[in-house]
């Protein structure tokens, strides 16, 4: 994507109550970013030889995805509704990918890891393979989130793919009215927190050690001021945290009570994927509110 410009948002559904959640937070994005919704619903089963029977349970499933998006539709938000069969993950990206969608909405059982989303290993590959950012939503029986956004959290790495994040996250939060927190966590060869005794180290090192620690602290905190907003200054604020990454993020996440975290993602090379599974997937699968990973 090159513009953070909301124009088309896909949201897979199907009849769970996670689903219902996804609908919420699409038609949130789409109320203040004038972006048209298609709802989209994957059926891998159906495979029905009576021409009538077929149209009849495919009329079901638009009708339960009127109820879903009735809020848009009363709204004037422009909702397409699409059944299709086949492979859901396949036919999710593929669908993404036509349209062209400017962000994937997708709901998730909670916590517990990928096989608790709402569609297990589909959405899995939705978050790898997804040609557009992709926002993951808990169900609101364990989110902490509120519509319209109150506070947005963007971890910064200063790497392109977390640049390109931020401009998404001030877009947000500017479009919702909300607070931003710029996040950066230095991470460290040993485990933390809490951070090293420095008393059993001796002087010369220990006195090294903490000048480091500052130096890098301080760099950050400049490197994050440098990155407000002009148009947020009034509210932006900037986090850095020692320990690690997915921890420390989620643990500020709660410290700011925030409605949407806002990670960058590496690219799709054999190496990257192979690494999704750290600091991504674990926020993810804890957060209580929802993701929404960017890659570049």
């Amino acid at each position: 994507m090159t513009s953070c410009r909301l124009r088309r948002i896909l949201c897979p559904v199907d009849a769970s109550e996670p689903s219902a959640e996804a609908a919420r937070q699409a038609i949130a994005f789409a109320r203040w970013s004038g972006a048209h919704i298609t709802a989209l619903h994957v059926d891998a089963l159906i495979n029905l030889a009576n021409p009538e029977l077929l149209s009849r349970v495919v009329e079901q499933q638009r009708e339960w995805m009127r109820l879903q998006f009735r809020a848009a539709l009363d709204a004037r938000i422009n909702v397409d509704l699409v059944t299709r069969t086949g492979a859901p993950a396949q036919e999710i990206i593929a669908h993404a990918a036509e349209l062209p969608a400017d962000l994937i909405v997708i709901g998730t059982h909670g916590l517990g890891g990928f096989r608790h989303l709402v569609l297990g290993s589909v959405a899995e590959k939705v978050l790898r393979c997804a040609p557009c950012p992709v926002l993951t939503v808990p169900p609101r029986s364990v989110a902490t989130a509120r519509l319209p956004f109150e506070h947005v959290l963007c971890a910064i790495d200063f790497s392109d793919c977390s640049l390109a994040a931020l401009e998404f996250a001030m877009t947000t939060a500017l479009g919702s009215g909300a607070s931003l927190t710029l996040a950066h966590v230095l991470e460290w060869p040993w485990e933390e927190p809490p951070p090293p005794n420095f008393d059993e180290l001796p002087k010369a090192e220990a006195t090294a050690l903490r000048v480091y620690r500052q130096r890098r602290e301080q760099d950050a905190l400049a490197r994050l001021h440098a990155l407000a907003p002009e148009g947020l200054h009034d509210r932006c604020h900037v986090r850095v945290s020692h320990g690690r990454s997915y921890v420390e993020i989620l643990r500020l996440a709660g410290e700011e009570r925030a409605d949407l975290i806002v990670l960058g993602v590496h690219g799709r090379n054999p190496v990257n994927l192979a690494l999704f599974g750290s600091t991504t997937n674990q926020i993810v699968r804890r957060a209580t509110c929802p993701v929404l990973t960017l890659r570049r």
